[in-house]
C-alpha cells in the first residue's frame, strides 16, 4: 500500500477504536446484553422479536441497508433479518452473520457481585450472558463496519448482506432453510462473520470451518419395573449393566474410539502442518490435558482440530444421590460424535445400529438426535490469504489458521446451500464461560477485535480486493 493509502486505513481503525475509549461501544453492549434474549425459553420469545426490530434493524438501516425480518420457515421458531447494502451491482458483495439469542442465565450461579443481565468489568474482563456468544462479537463487527463507512465518507467501494437469526443456541432451525429460500437475496461472493473462540487470548485466529456434530441416545427398558436387588439380582436383566458393556465396545477406557466408521479419515499434511503445534490449555483457568486420552499417537492440536471423538455425554440409571436396593427398570446414555469433514456422518446411526445388533444389543433403543455436516475451507483459498494478511496488518503479529473449529456451528448453511468461501474471525477465547456462569469478554481481545474488522473492512475497499472476490476468482476453487 502507498503512504496515503495506509494512513486512511489507520483513520478508520483508530476511528473503531475511539468507540472504546468514548464509551459508545460498551453503552451499545450493555443495552444488548440487558435484553433477555434466551431461545430456549418461551416467555422470551418477544424479546426474540425485539432485539431483531429495535436494536439491529435500527443500526443496519442507519448504515445504508435495507432491511426485511422474516418468519422462520418452521413454525414456532424466532424469525430472522436479512439485510444487504447495494453500491453497485459490479462490486463484489461480503455476506456476514450473527445471532441475537443466548443460553439460560443461570442468575443463582454467577460469582457474587455478577448479574447475567448487566455488563460487570473485573479485572480486564467484562462480564453478561452474551459478552462472548455473540452479543459482544456481532458488536465488535458491526461498530468496525459503521468506523470504515464513516471513514469512506459513507462509501465502501463493495456491497454487504447480513443475516441474523435469533435461534442458534437451539441448534438454529430454520437457517438452513432460509438459506434456500433466500438463496438469490443472499447471494454473495465471500463470507465472514464471527463466533466461537480463539486458540488462545494471545494468539489472533482464523479459522475456516467447524468440525460436524451427530448426538444419539441409547436406552433400555426392561419392562420389570424398579426390583429389590435381594430378591431379583442374578436373574432378572440389569439395564445399566448392558448399557455400559454396549458403551465398551465404542470407547476404550482411555476414551479411543474402537468402531472404525466412528473414527476420521486420515489427516491430510495440510491440516495436520497448521494444527500439530498449536498450543491447547495451560491457561490459569484451563482443564488439565491428558496426554494418554484418545488418539494418543496425535499432537494436542491433532486430537482437537483434525479428529473426530466420541462423547458420553450423559448417563444414567437408577438414583445415585439417595441410592435404594434396587436393579433399575431403565438405562440411558446421550452421546455426541465431533466429527472433521470426510466422515460418512449420515450413516452414522444405521451403521451403530448395525454394531450394536452384531454384537447382541439388539434390545437397546437408538434415538437420533441430530446433526451438522462438518466443513472446512481450503486454507490455500485466496481469501483465507487475504484475511490472514489483512490481519497481521492492522496488529503487526502472526495470526494463527485452524482448518475448522473443535466445536459446531451452523457453517454448512453458508459453505454448502450458499456456496460461499467462509472465514471466521473470532472475538472470545476458550475460557470465557460462554454457555456457562461467568461468562465473560476480555477487553484485550474486544480492543484487537475491532482493529482486526477494521482493517478487513478497509482492505475489501481497495482495488486489489476487486481481483480476489470476483465470481470468477471464487470458482477457481
Amino acid at each position: 500500500m502507498t503512504t496515503p493509502q495506509r494512513s486512511k486505513r489507520e483513520q478508520a481503525i483508530q476511528l473503531a477504536s475511539d468507540e472504546l475509549s468514548n464509551g459508545n461501544f460498551y453503552k451499545a453492549l450493555a443495552r444488548r446484553i440487558a435484553m433477555r434474549t434466551v431461545s430456549q425459553d418461551p416467555a422470551c420469545a418477544d424479546t426474540l422479536n425485539t432485539y431483531l426490530e429495535q436494536e439491529i434493524g435500527p443500526l443496519l438501516s442507519r448504515l445504508g441497508f435495507t432491511c426485511q425480518i422474516i418468519e422462520n420457515p418452521k413454525p414456532g421458531f424466532p424469525p430472522l433479518l436479512i439485510g444487504e447494502r447495494i453500491e453497485d451491482s459490479a462490486y463484489s458483495t461480503l455476506l456476514l452473520y450473527g445471532h441475537g439469542d443466548v443460553t439460560d442465565g443461570q442468575e443463582d450461579q454467577w460469582a457474587n457481585g455478577i448479574a447475567p443481565w448487566a455488563l460487570t468489568f473485573k479485572e480486564g474482563r467484562v462480564y453478561g450472558r452474551g459478552t462472548a456468544d455473540n452479543k459482544g462479537q456481532h458488536s465488535v463487527n458491526l461498530t468496525a463496519l459503521e468506523a470504515v463507512i464513516n471513514a469512506r465518507k459513507g462509501r465502501l467501494g463493495y456491497n454487504v448482506k447480513m443475516l441474523f437469526e435469533m435461534s442458534e443456541e437451539i441448534g438454529s432451525p430454520g437457517l438452513e432453510e432460509t438459506c434456500t429460500a433466500y438463496q438469490k437475496a443472499l447471494q454473495s461472493d465471500l463470507f465472514l462473520a464471527s463466533d466461537g473462540p480463539r486458540i488462545r487470548h494471545d494468539m489472533p485466529t482464523l479459522f475456516l470451518g467447524s468440525r460436524g456434530v451427530v448426538q444419539l441416545k441409547l436406552s433400555l427398558n426392561t419392562g420389570n419395573g424398579g426390583r429389590h436387588s435381594g430378591n431379583w439380582g442374578g436373574v432378572i436383566t440389569n439395564p445399566a449393566v448392558v448399557l455400559c458393556n454396549a458403551l465398551a465396545t465404542l470407547l476404550s477406557p482411555s476414551g479411543k474410539i474402537l468402531a472404525d466408521f466412528l473414527k476420521a479419515p486420515t489427516m491430510t499434511e495440510d491440516v495436520s502442518r497448521l494444527v500439530r503445534d498449536l498450543p491447547v490449555g495451560g491457561g490459569a483457568s484451563d482443564p488439565t490435558i491428558n496426554p494418554a486420552w484418545g488418539e494418543e499417537t496425535l499432537a494436542d492440536g491433532e486430537r482437537l482440530y483434525g479428529a473426530n471423538t466420541f462423547e458420553i455425554l450423559g448417563l444414567s440409571a437408577g438414583r445415585t444421590d439417595k441410592p435404594v436396593g434396587a436393579i433399575p427398570e431403565h438405562a440411558e446414555a446421550v452421546l455426541q460424535l465431533r466429527f472433521v469433514k470426510g466422515t460418512d456422518w449420515q450413516a452414522v446411526e444405521s451403521n451403530l445400529r448395525q454394531h450394536l445388533d452384531t454384537h447382541g444389543f439388539n434390545d437397546i433403543q437408538l434415538t437420533f438426535l441430530g446433526g451438522y455436516a462438518a466443513t472446512r475451507l481450503d486454507p490455500n483459498h485466496p481469501w483465507v490469504n487475504f484475511v490472514a494478511q489483512s490481519t497481521e496488518n492492522s496488529l503487526d503479529e502472526a495470526t494463527y489458521i485452524l482448518p475448522n473449529l473443535g466445536g459446531t456451528i451452523p457453517n454448512h448453511c453458508f459453505s454448502d446451500v450458499l456456496n460461499l468461501p467462509t472465514v471466521w474471525l473470532p472475538h472470545s477465547y476458550p475460557s470465557c464461560n460462554q454457555h456457562a456462569p461467568d461468562e465473560h469478554l476480555l477487553e484485550t481481545i474486544v480492543e484487537q477485535g475491532l482493529k482486526l474488522a477494521a482493517g478487513i473492512f478497509w482492505d475489501l475497499g481497495e482495488p486489489q480486493a476487486q481481483a480476489l472476490t470476483t465470481h470468477d476468482a471464487a470458482e477457481a476453487y
